[in-house]
């Protein structure tokens, strides 16, 4: 059904008055007002540590403990059910998984690592996918949405992603592991070292995982044959620092780590060719520094970082193949990555009544990508190729400011300057968080501008078909803003009973690229569409008992291209318009937990495929899904943990992207120490 704006907007602020008379009453009902615990703070929203309810965005915090209670394995599964987030994979682990924040495109997704831009140079978007990485070396992850170009640059336009290692924090030497083992021919092992002797921090973690996996390709088409995508890893990363003196840590980050996985490639009519397969390869290496100065009012770090990513696609050729088609490509990149980072704290220097919590953050940010592309296909007997080799610089110089007023309002203020060759875009956001210390509410609201660079492909890529780069592209632009709440509420005797929290988001992209003819043989890209995405993401959590938690989030999407009103009819093809997942934990004994996740995915356009694997030239509607994950965990000691994962047990045949289908029904059961 299409909703016109006025419309749509009535229901989106009926939902926030629901949720706001829902808190107040139950905030006017309850007795108890005693202090809720001290919040988790995030670094990468404001580059400061920050309590999480002083951060005007949409923020969400994966933190290891949920990571091994919910049984995550990939970076995908871990942001499932991330409100305002969508997860679009092409098949299990190994597959192009693409992530779309806020209706915004996969494309506007930075993706960081310990801070660090880590998306690929010799992807033809510059995107991340998120379809290889696991989650074994990673201490937390978090999730900011909104434009977030002020702080990190090109490609937040929706958000960041923030990878954040594991590292030594104990002193002495601490093992901890996981081996497990499952259904379908799943088998996986991780091991980390950490701990601190003397002046030396350190975290080794080593992984390596094999699974049998499903066939990608959905059974309802008359081609699926039942050969399972595989997948292996190996994993390897060091962090590795050095204290010499209190304040002052240098360090040093390797990771490396290769995948092998199957694939399907869509034809027309589709074709399950079980030959098909993948390697993806990278190797990141950072060193630097950071340092306490003048008695610690200025944090300083300069850190230099080295990202290579090799990935090759190989389809041979198969007789039964009505395409008669196959491929070898290979997409090669290089990222060097310089920035020098600080933190100046005003509280001493600027000693006024009513300010707390003043810091000014400025820096520099140098980035070098190469990209390498060589892709060879055959189809139909007839050959194409696509060539890219290119090389492109950003120099960027950002300032920051935030305060806390009257120990009520936090204010923010960022402003960036990037250099991108011969385009120079400044992007800046403001926000703020009133906090109503009466009734345990945070009300927020911000405002900033982004941008994403063209990347190589765009400006210097050609292929067969025609296509040739264009080096005079403009970087994409887009300008937004949210408002929203959150609430602590307590009952029944608890000061943590229930939280929830609302936010609505509108955000207009401009310069958007487009590809179109130049003449009856060639295409290139231009800046020439523009999109108007506006929703609501809501979250609640109840904690009724200290043996049940139940946490659900409801996002609502509307997006519209080049003046379209907004509503399903012209939805952007798999930004689904409404998505729901709920969480419960249960805790009936003691060590023992189970956890129930439910994610319901809404219909979204699509290319359709048919049950014959026709392809359709123009959009449709295409399904909806329901998927149920299950978790058991027991504590047989302080430093055993045995646990059984369950994903997809409901066997839902759910195609997040049409012609995918999602893996079936997979079992895991394994022991988690720590020594």
């Amino acid at each position: 059904m299409r909703l016109d704006r006025a419309t749509w907007l009535s229901r989106a602020w009926l939902s926030l008055a629901w949720l706001l008379l829902a808190l107040l009453s139950i905030t006017a009902a309850s007795a108890g007002d005693a202090p809720l615990a001290i919040p988790e703070t995030v670094v990468t929203a404001t580059r400061v540590p920050t309590p999480i309810e002083q951060i005007p965005a949409g923020v969400t915090v994966i933190d290891r403990a949920t990571i091994d209670a919910h049984g995550y394995n990939t970076i995908a599964e871990a942001l499932s059910d991330v409100p305002g987030l969508h997860v679009s994979p092409s098949g299990g682990p190994g597959g192009q998984t693409s992530v779309f924040l806020r209706g915004t495109n996969s494309d506007h997704v930075l993706v960081l690592r310990d801070g660090m831009p880590i998306n690929d140079a010799a992807d033809p978007t510059s995107a991340f996918n998120f379809g290889v990485d696991t989650l074994s070396d990673v201490e937390r992850i978090e999730i900011i949405r909104g434009p977030m170009a002020a702080l990190y640059g090109s490609g937040a336009i929706g958000g960041v992603i923030n990878l954040i290692s594991r590292r030594g924090s104990q002193p002495g030497v601490h093992w901890s592991g996981d081996l497990a083992g499952g259904y379908p021919a799943l088998v996986r092992g991780n091991l980390t070292a950490s701990g601190i002797q003397g002046p030396v921090d350190f975290a080794i973690t080593a992984e390596s995982q094999s699974q049998r996996g499903y066939d990608a390709l959905p059974q309802r088409e008359s081609s699926y044959t039942g050969v399972p995508q595989g997948f292996r890893d190996r994993i390897l990363t060091l962090n590795l620092g050095y204290t010499p003196v209190e304040g002052t840590r240098l360090s040093l980050f390797l990771r490396a780590d290769t995948s092998y996985f199957g694939f399907n490639t869509l034809g027309t009519p589709t074709f399950d060719d079980s030959n098909s397969n993948g390697q993806a390869s990278s190797l990141l290496g950072r060193i630097g520094g950071t340092t306490h100065l003048f008695n610690g009012q200025l944090e300083t770090g300069l850190f230099l970082g080295q990202l290579q990513d090799d990935r090759r696609y190989l389809e041979p050729l198969a007789p039964a193949d009505p395409n008669q088609a196959a491929s070898d490509s290979r997409y090669h990149s290089y990222r060097t990555d310089l920035q020098w980072n600080n933190t100046l704290h005003l509280d001493d220097l600027i000693a006024l009544p009513g300010l707390s919590a003043s810091a000014m953050t400025f820096g520099y940010e140098f980035t070098g990508d190469t990209a390498k592309v060589r892709v060879n296909e055959n189809f139909a007997g007839s050959p194409s190729t696509q060539r890219t080799s290119a090389y492109m610089s950003t120099h960027a110089a950002y300032a920051g400011l935030q305060t806390t007023l009257l120990q009520r309002l936090a204010l923010t203020a960022q402003l960036r300057q990037d250099w991108v060759d011969q385009n120079a875009p400044t992007t800046w956001r403001v926000g703020g968080v009133y906090d109503l210390k009466r009734i345990a509410t945070h009300l927020k609201v911000a405002y900033g501008t982004a941008f994403r660079a063209p990347s190589l492909f765009d400006r210097f890529g050609v292929d067969s078909f025609g296509y040739v780069g264009n080096p005079n592209l403009k970087p994409e632009q887009s300008q937004g803003w949210e408002a929203g709440f959150t609430s602590d509420i307590p009952a029944a005797g608890r000061s943590d009973f229930a939280t929830l929290g609302a936010t609505y988001f509108d955000q207009r992209i401009r310069d958007l690229l487009v590809n179109v003819p130049t003449s009856e043989t060639m295409n290139t890209e231009v800046n020439l569409a523009s999109a108007h995405l506006h929703g609501v993401e809501t979250e609640a959590t109840l904690r009724p008992a200290y043996w049940i938690d139940l946490h659900a989030t409801y996002s609502f999407l509307n997006t519209a291209s080049d003046g379209e009103p907004a509503g399903q009819g012209s939805q952007l093809l798999r930004r689904p318009q409404n998505q729901a997942s709920a969480d419960v934990t249960i805790r009936p004994l003691t060590g023992l937990s189970v956890v129930t996740t439910v994610i319901y995915t809404g219909s979204d356009r699509d290319f359709l495929i048919d049950d014959s694997g026709n392809n359709s030239l123009q959009p449709g509607v295409g399904q909806h899904g329901l998927v149920a994950n299950l978790a058991i965990n027991y504590r047989l000691t302080p430093r055993v943990e045995f646990y059984v994962n369950g994903w997809n047990i409901f066997y839902s045949k759910f195609e997040p992207v049409n012609g995918y289908q999602i893996p079936g029904p997979t079992a895991l059961a394994g022991i988690r120490f720590r020594l």
